[in-house]
């Protein structure tokens, strides 16, 4: 086995070198611009002051309305990616459960508020899909236990 001979010289290497280096820092330069404009974004700032003022109406703690506007946008994230299909439904179901995993987790009847979070996120950030969400956590058990 032998080694290839360069053809080209130093001087041509080292213009290949420049060009991927200007064109990477002009892409990492976007990159930045466009994460810093979304997150300041005006549309998810309104919608995360109206959550929050719907969650300290309900009793609830609020979580910071920067912190709102980064996790949920301007569309609602993942919480109203799909919230009525079947995957996001057993996801919450999960978090409703006794906590222990593999043979020994069982359903529990939850907190009224446990679901109040999500059904807060989809009336603001996706009112059409509120109905049914809210028709699928009438078959939960909860209870108000005023804690």
């Amino acid at each position: 086995m032998s080694t290839p001979v360069e053809h080209e010289s130093k001087r041509q290497r080292t213009w290949i070198y420049v060009t991927a280096i200007v064109i990477l820092a002009g892409l990492a330069l976007w990159a930045l611009l466009a994460f810093n404009t979304a997150r300041n974004n005006q549309q998810a700032d309104a919608k995360a002051e109206r959550f929050i003022a719907l969650v300290e109406a309900s009793g609830l703690t609020a979580p910071d309305k920067d912190q709102v506007a980064r996790v949920l946008g301007e569309d609602g994230g993942a919480a109203c990616a799909n919230p009525n299909a079947a995957l996001s439904r057993a996801t919450l179901n999960s978090m409703l459960a006794n906590g222990a995993t593999g043979p020994g987790a069982r359903p529990i009847i939850s907190e009224s508020r446990a679901v109040k979070g999500q059904l807060l996120i989809i009336e603001v950030y996706c009112p059409e899909h509120l109905d049914d969400f809210k028709a699928s956590m009438e078959e939960l058990n909860t209870e108000n236990t005023g804690g």
